[in-house]
């Protein structure tokens, strides 16, 4: 018996020597990315308001997989706005990057590009839905006709009740994406790059 209790003793003194090693240690860089992007989503919720000054807390060695983490997560916020909400909430996400670059120039620029660009989508998505719907509305007038002589009843009907225009609408629409796409993408690879070599 006092053969296992020395075993277990021995394994009890390995497990604290080993928790003793891993104290020293601090915490890992993947837990330290994941704070970051906790602190980024956080930002978005308007639960943080001070990226800067959460960077600046944390140690010297933890800023950048801190600031990396953070980035990350707000940069997943900046897409083709469909609507005025998405469109604030990547204003929101260029404000937090902002203060992680801690006002930065060249960043400011990037910003300032990105937010035109994400504007001009906007505007070309408007223009050409309605563009679309008014080249489909001659055919409506007509196809209001033809079911008004079968019917009796004269109807009105709206561009996008065509069979074809939401399949043009789509294709309109992927054309839109892929060419600001490709532009919002450039941009963030800008800013991604520009803050992970900051901390």
């Amino acid at each position: 018996m006092a053969e296992i209790k020395s075993t277990m003793d021995m394994v009890l003194e390995r497990a604290a020597r080993m928790a003793g090693e891993h104290e020293g240690e601090g915490v890992s860089g993947d837990d330290i990315l994941k704070e970051g992007m906790r602190a980024g989503a956080a930002f978005m919720r308007g639960e943080e308001s001070s990226l800067g000054g959460l960077v600046a807390a944390r140690p010297e060695k933890e800023r950048v997989d801190f600031l990396k983490g953070a980035a990350k997560s707000l940069l997943r916020n900046i897409i083709l706005p469909r609507d005025e909400e998405q469109l604030k909430n990547a204003e929101l996400a260029m404000n937090g990057l902002v203060q992680l670059s801690q006002g930065n120039r060249d960043l400011l620029a990037v910003f300032g590009d990105l937010k035109k660009i994400l504007d001009q989508y906007m505007q070309h998505r408007v223009q050409a839905k309605e563009q679309l719907e008014a080249a489909f509305a001659q055919q409506m007038a007509q196809m209001e006709g033809a079911l008004a002589k079968q019917t009796g009843r004269s109807m009105k009907l709206k561009p996008n009740q065509h069979p074809k225009f939401n399949e043009e609408w789509q294709r309109v629409l992927n054309e839109l994406n892929s060419q600001y796409g490709r532009a919002v993408d450039q941009h963030k690879q800008l800013v991604e790059n520009f803050l992970s070599g900051q901390g």
